[in-house]
């Protein structure tokens, strides 16, 4: 909408992943020459002031003399980043008739960019969350040229793009706009390199087993063996065993990464996120917090790996905190004046040593850890929070002739292994809509029923193990998991027997 010396242009804001409608009103009035801005403008948005004066007078337009009020409405909301010194430019050149644009086109379009001081239009973080709000609500764009294909990625043709400030004035003034074509989203994916296969890793059949296991029913592992023996590398194989992303969970991971401090990169849209934070990191940069409440590695973690290495040696608040998100599947983030949530439905993956030196069990008697001392390195991981991991597996070191062998037949590759894992999930989404590791307590009983012979393992097993009913659970989900592997419609001893193996490397 236009008057005389007044002009509202439409963006929005971004809390958490909510991108709320934000009018920015912009009103001439006489007077002293004086320029503020109001309705909770961060530093980055009220120095804006500095970046609009001097691209208005390099692309050629005039400062309007006397007073200029900019209003960010709804007051109340926060405002933060670069992305409102494009609606604000406009709103001085609408306000002083420098610009004239449609009446039905200025209502139905909202406008982002950071502008440069010689008027070009820089791209900015969050567009693809506020692209795919303002897709839901019908709306188009116009973006710098550097989002298109970020901001394509949620509302394709709708979205336009321009390189400087007085391209967004040309666009303005014409008649008819250009369809923009829709992105194609396949060809995204494919800009990367190459993942790492798993069959670089020699040996270690049964690690290899499990992280099949934990990619077929998403379950949480824990890797646990001397330094040098492929906990690493095995990890950092589970993303490509895992089917890729597609529709809304594509869409809900792409739009946390471009509202973290690194943004989205289209390369990576339909990819597992793969997050390994180093043991140094804070539980505000694990959970999420700071400024603006960004997510942390959970969340950048939604619906791909979490890789947490050396796992003892993270502070034991940031362990402690992982407990919630591992059940839940969402981390709440409260202060003062914000509160947002984000999802974190993640695969927990860790590696550890056996002892402080790293060397407990070798053959080569090395270790010299005390039973206290590996007593309280062990004690850093609490016990609910082990109890949260469903798949415990040694990772001995090879032997020389398993280390130097030059072939090995039964190698198995990640494309093997995927198209098992892919299987596996068909079968877990079309019985109960969802990977067995977040099956809830009725559905346990309905697809996870054993027998009279599995029963009794399980009651013994409990008995000799301490097994919590959390642990016993978990023994099931991973038990309908293998079944699930192997095609089969009913839960085992044989299965039971599996899963309860893969909880015993630490006992």
């Amino acid at each position: 909408m236009e008057g005389k010396g007044v002009a509202r242009v439409a963006s929005r804001a971004q809390v958490g992943l909510s991108a709320p409608r934000v009018e920015v009103e912009v009103h001439l009035g006489s007077g002293l020459p004086h320029f503020s801005i109001v309705g909770l403008p961060a530093t980055a948005v009220k120095e804006s002031k500095d970046r609009v004066r001097a691209a208005l007078a390099t692309s050629g337009f005039d400062w309007p003399p006397g007073r200029i009020t900019v209003n960010l409405s709804p007051a109340d909301i926060p405002k933060e980043g670069c992305r409102y010194d494009l609606p604000i430019a406009l709103g001085i050149l609408l306000a002083s008739s420098q610009l004239e644009m449609p009446e039905e086109r200025l209502g139905n379009h909202e406008f982002y960019g950071e502008l440069g001081l010689a008027g070009e239009l820089k791209p900015i973080k969050g567009v693809l969350l506020a692209a795919a709000h303002a897709s839901r609500e019908g709306r188009a764009l116009m973006v710098p040229a550097g989002n298109l294909r970020e901001a394509s990625i949620a509302a394709p043709r709708v979205t336009r793009a321009a390189g400087s400030l007085l391209e967004v004035c040309e666009q303005a003034r014409a008649r008819e706009l250009v369809e923009m074509p829709a992105e194609d989203l396949s060809t995204l994916a494919g800009a990367a390199g190459q993942m790492p296969d798993l069959s670089e890793v020699r040996g270690q059949a049964a690690a290899k087993r499990a992280l099949v296991i934990a990619a077929a029913g998403g379950h949480s592992l824990l890797l646990i063996g001397p330094p040098g023996t492929g906990k690493s590398m095995l990890a950092q194989r589970l993303p490509g065993l895992l089917p890729p992303l597609a529709g809304g969970e594509a869409l809900d991971v792409a739009s946390i990464a471009s509202v973290s401090a690194r943004g989205f990169s289209t390369s990576e849209y339909g990819k597992p996120p793969f997050r390994a934070p180093h043991h140094t990191a804070s539980a505000g940069a694990i959970i999420g917090g700071g400024p603006g409440a960004r997510p942390g590695e959970v969340s950048l973690a939604h619906r791909g790996v979490l890789f947490l290495d050396e796992l003892p040696e993270f502070n034991r608040s940031v362990l402690e905190s992982l407990r919630e998100p591992l059940e839940a599947g969402v981390v709440a983030i409260s202060r003062a004046a914000l509160q947002v949530e984000y999802p974190a439905r993640f695969q927990l993956i860790a590696a550890m040593n056996p002892c402080p030196c790293g060397y407990l069990g070798e053959p080569t008697g090395r270790c010299r850890c005390t039973p206290p001392e590996i007593a309280r390195y062990r004690g850093r991981i609490s016990g609910p929070l082990l109890d949260r991991i469903d798949l415990r597996v040694s990772v001995p070191a090879l032997s020389s002739e398993e280390l130097l062998e030059e072939a090995e037949p039964s190698r198995i590759t990640s494309a093997a292994a995927a198209a098992r894992v892919s299987e596996a999930r068909a079968r877990q989404l079309a019985r109960a809509g969802k990977l067995n590791a977040h099956l809830i307590a009725p559905e346990l009983q309905k697809h996870c029923a054993v027998d009279r012979p599995g029963r009794r393992l399980i009651a013994a097993a409990r008995t000799q193990l301490n097994l919590s009913a959390r642990a016993v659970h978990r023994v099931f989900r991973v038990a309908r998991t293998i079944a699930d592997l192997e095609q089969a419609e009913h839960i085992t001893t044989t299965h039971l027997a599996e899963a309860l193996q893969l909880r015993r490397a630490l006992e």
